[in-house]
């Protein structure tokens, strides 16, 4: 969960940056600027056109989309490895999933992901997702809002037909900040097959404790800052269908078999009310999701650590040291 703020601005179709203006305020900062060969350039396909784009010589590639899914131009940043350009081979993919309120730059702005993941050979998609919390929305007054769509029926196969990749169960895991914990383990039980690694990082795993906070907050946030009053649950009435299938609290069949890791603070800022708030409920929810798993017998990793509502480098370089144990080897 996540604190309204201003810094997310989606990009309409008709105020699309492009040239050195776009590719300056995608933050494609790595390698050097070369010009890729046809041979290497990434096409359309997908339902995802290209409209704008920097791919060069380094390990920072992006991309923005015109898509039917969602109505302004969503975009991508996916960090190669080193060594991808010439190495020739098939790498895993992480999709890593930011919180709301922030956008596809999150990671590599703010986190230092090129460094976090230097020598490690894997490939990291860093997707938009807005403050619409890995949902097709129930209603939308700013036009279509489908990022589950986007992600998983677009993105997904767009990457896979444009990169060096292992296309199958052992070549993906998904993680994710805040709502983007949230997202990542909604998507690996709701598509139990794309993913055999699942990370939530002060990420939220149970939707309808305490009069459905949670499903509460999401219709909030996703209301002023993603769907101009509209909704990704329903309201008053939420759809009861959805949530069930999005509670990771209500799908714990569907993570047998996958590596798990889950992270959150223990002590939030107590007079920092969104930090508590957040990340009080974050934690109860997940150690009610880590007691359903350990009821089933699904072995999981977790941390409980001081602090409050933040992504913790030092945890996500733990988590992704036991995502490569668990994904397929680049080869």
């Amino acid at each position: 969960m996540d604190r309204p703020r201003t810094i997310h601005q989606p990009v309409s179709r008709r105020r699309l940056l492009t040239g050195a203006a776009g590719v300056a305020a995608a933050g494609a900062l790595a390698g050097a600027f070369s010009a890729p060969s046809a041979a290497s350039a990434a096409g359309d396909g997908h339902g995802l056109r290209i409209v704008d784009r920097n791919e060069n010589g380094g390990r920072l590639q992006y991309y923005r989309f015109a898509t039917d899914a969602i109505e302004w131009d969503p975009a991508v940043n996916v960090l190669l490895p080193d060594g991808y350009h010439t190495s020739g081979k098939r790498y895993p993919v992480l999709y890593l999933l930011h919180g709301g309120n922030a956008d596809f730059r999150t990671f590599h702005m703010q986190d230092n992901i090129i460094n976090l993941t230097a020598g490690r050979e894997i490939i990291v998609v860093m997707p938009d997702a807005s403050t619409g919390w890995y949902s097709n929305a129930v209603s939308s007054n700013t036009g279509p809002r489908n990022w589950e769509t986007f992600h998983i029926h677009q993105l997904l196969p767009w990457i896979e037909a444009n990169f060096r990749t292992f296309a199958e169960y052992n070549g993906r895991a998904v993680a994710g900040f805040s709502m983007g914990g949230f997202g990542a383990l909604k998507y690996a039980a709701k598509y139990y097959g794309d993913f055999c690694s699942v990370s939530s990082h002060s990420g939220p795993a149970s939707l309808r404790r305490d009069f459905g906070l949670v499903v509460h907050w999401a219709n909030v946030t996703s209301a002023a800052l993603d769907l101009g009053g509209g909704t990704v649950y329903g309201a008053p009435l939420w759809d009861e269908a959805r949530v069930s299938a999005d509670n990771p609290v209500q799908r714990i069949g569907s993570y047998r078999n996958k590596r798990i890791f889950l992270a959150a603070g223990t002590s939030p800022d107590p007079v920092n009310w969104f930090d508590t708030v957040n990340e009080t409920q974050v934690l109860a929810g997940q150690r009610e999701f880590r007691g359903a798993l350990a009821q089933a017998g699904i072995p999981h990793e977790w941390r409980e650590v001081p602090g409050g509502h933040y992504f913790r480098h030092e945890l996500f370089v733990q988590d992704l040291a036991g995502m490569l144990g668990r994904l397929r080897r680049a080869a």
